[in-house]
This record gives structure tokens, sequence and C-alpha cells, in this order.
């Protein structure tokens, strides 16, 4: 198969992502995001994003609206939530301000995105609203 499946464990979110195959860019990346502690989640947490979003620390190149399907697990839930995105924020090698290079991937305008980014924003509570840096602004 063409896939290519892309790892990380959100608490440690600089850690770089690794792939389990080298493949053609033919088919989207599947990521599987692992987020274990909230602050992780936060760091991750894309608000501006009108239907929700999250960025995924990757070497890996992408263009902007390039299709990513991440397998998307949240702290303290067993449940894994799959999400079909696109590219809608890059941060290249070599960023200034020492952020992670990475993707930031805008969730798709559908119900169970808008069920994610509530479940999402209630983890976070108040600090949703924070002034606390993150991966992306």
């Amino acid at each position: 198969m063409n896939d290519r499946t892309t790892t990380t464990r959100a608490g440690t979110l600089n850690a770089p992502l690794t792939p389990a195959s080298p493949a053609p860019n033919i088919r989207p990346a599947v990521i599987q995001l692992v987020f274990r502690e909230k602050g992780a989640l936060y760091a991750a947490y894309i608000p501006v994003f009108t239907d929700g979003g999250l960025f995924v620390p990757t070497q890996r190149e992408y263009r902007m609206g390039d299709d990513i399907y991440l397998l998307l697990s949240l702290p303290d839930d067993p449940q894994r939530f799959p999400v079909a995105g696109k590219v809608a924020w890059i941060t290249p090698a070599n960023a200034s301000g020492g952020r992670t290079q990475g993707v930031g991937v805008r969730f798709p305008n559908d119900e169970k995105s808008r069920h994610l980014k509530i479940k999402i924003e209630e983890i976070l509570g108040t600090s949703v609203s924070s002034s606390k840096p993150t991966q992306t602004l």
C-alpha cells in the first residue's frame, strides 16, 4: 500500500515523527496523534480555525490544502477519533522563535468535527482562551 503512518506521543510534542515506511506521496498521510496531557493538547489546539484544528509536528513536507487523516486520542479518553483534515498552517524547519516544524490540520466542516471541537474545548476549559504560547500562535 502507499499509505504512510506517522506516530507521535503528545506528551513529548517536540519529538520528531518517524514514518513507519517510506512511500510516494500518492495517498494522504495517516497520522496517529496521542495526547496524554492537557498541556500538550493546549499547545497543539488551533482555536482560530472555525471548525477546529490541531498542530501536528512532522518533518514531512506538505502544501496548503493537502489531505491528512488523523487518528486522534485525547487525554483520559479511550476512544480514538478519526479526522479527515486539510493542511491549513505550515511551520517550516528552522522557524523563528524555536517553533517546532509541522503543520496545522483544519478539521472538516461536519457534525463529527463539531462534536470533537466541543470535546477538546471542554477538556481545555478556560485555558482555551489563555495567552500562553502554543505551537502556532
